[in-house]
């Protein structure tokens, strides 16, 4: 009987440090053994914001438990690891150079492969682990520091249909969140409140909405939050704005989701139409919600990763690895780590002031 490939997955992007150990079962699908996350919003709350030198550091001081945990809870022993897989971007460089680090140096010491894995792929195949995945298929990534529509065309071939020209979605939700006084990281506490609100107490706008065919802008939206939290007299005010912003945002995703139903169909032109939506901001249950009703009325299938995948995780990295692993894509020890580093490597860089679209 052929040994199933087993696969060490390291994440240290941002705020999570994460590992997890993945194999195949007979069948050839993914299987989990482990998938630890150490979150550290304990640590940055104070600050109302991710601190990337707290973050790092944080990242040093567990890295090396979280992994051993990741072994012991999967059952397997070191040396029956066959590759290491960690992200190698984007993300913050000095989080990032953590986990990178830790995955080369540990590769080395078992003289295994190393593999360097985009974050994003990671999000981009996460519901694979629970899924069945076929390609080509509509991907909206939504997270605390993407939000792009994605043609993936094959494991490792993508084309950016749309991106936000400003804010990720997700750190849309953390600011507004802050504007109304919650914790961070507030933006989960949006949908919430929002059960409590009149959605159409505030008329919030709804930038590039009718123009830039799917892509996204967040910018002005919470600029408009911002000048009416300064006026907001009472808790059911605040209610009312987050249900105000909440419907706003599914109402944006909506139309531009139809947008690129027309562009990925006009690329692809696949015999199953399928949307996958990954990222923290799946997790939100108005908007899955509202995307499963839009996928039924246009006849697509939804695919959404496990809730406990939707933010930033090891199994992921780890699946990526897999994935890799069994076409031989090995990575040197000296890969560099790569903040900015897009899904399609060949699209414009779409962001800041006089952006055209």
């Amino acid at each position: 009987m052929n040994k199933k490939p087993l696969i060490l997955g390291i994440e240290s992007s941002c705020d999570e440090t994460a590992a997890s150990l993945i194999t195949e079962s007979h069948n050839g699908k993914p299987e989990v053994l482990s998938n630890i996350i150490s979150s550290q919003i304990d640590i940055h709350k104070e600050y109302g914001g991710v601190v990337p030198e707290l973050a790092a550091r944080s990242h040093i001081e567990k890295i090396d438990w979280i992994v051993k945990k990741a072994i012991d809870e999967s059952g397997k022993k070191i040396e029956e690891i066959d590759a290491i897989a960690s992200t190698a971007g984007p993300g913050l460089i000095v989080c990032l150079s953590v986990g990178l680090s830790f995955g080369k140096a540990f590769a080395k010491t078992l003289d295994k492969p190393f593999i360097a894995v985009n974050h994003l792929e990671g999000h981009a195949l996460s519901p694979k682990i629970n899924s069945e995945l076929n390609y080509p298929y509509l991907l909206l990534l939504i997270s605390g520091g993407h939000s792009q529509f994605l043609n993936v065309i094959n494991f490792g071939k993508y084309r950016r249909l749309g991106t936000t020209i400003d804010d990720a979605l997700g750190e849309a939700f953390d600011k507004t969140a802050k504007l109304l006084g919650i914790e961070f990281p507030g933006g989960p506490q949006i949908e919430i409140l929002a059960q409590k609100g009149d959605p159409n107490k505030f008329d919030l706008p709804k930038p590039i909405l009718n123009k830039g065919g799917c892509n996204l802008s967040f910018a002005g939206l919470k600029t408009a939050v911002l000048k009416i939290s300064k006026n907001i007299k009472n808790d059911q005010e605040k209610y009312d704005l987050a249900a105000s912003f909440q419907k706003t945002i599914e109402q944006i995703l909506f139309k531009k989701t139809k947008i690129a139903f027309n562009e990925f169909e006009k690329q692809s032109n696949p015999k199953r139409k399928i949307l996958v939506v990954a990222g923290g901001v799946a997790a939100n249950k108005n908007i899955r919600s509202m995307l499963k009703n839009l996928c039924i009325n246009e006849d697509y299938q939804s695919i959404f990763p496990p809730i406990e995948l939707c933010g930033d995780n090891a199994a992921m990295i780890a699946l990526v690895g897999l994935e890799k692993y069994k076409l031989k894509k090995f990575d040197d020890l000296n890969y560099p780590a790569k903040p900015r580093w897009g899904l399609d490597e060949n699209a414009v860089f779409l962001k800041g002031a006089g952006v055209k679209l």
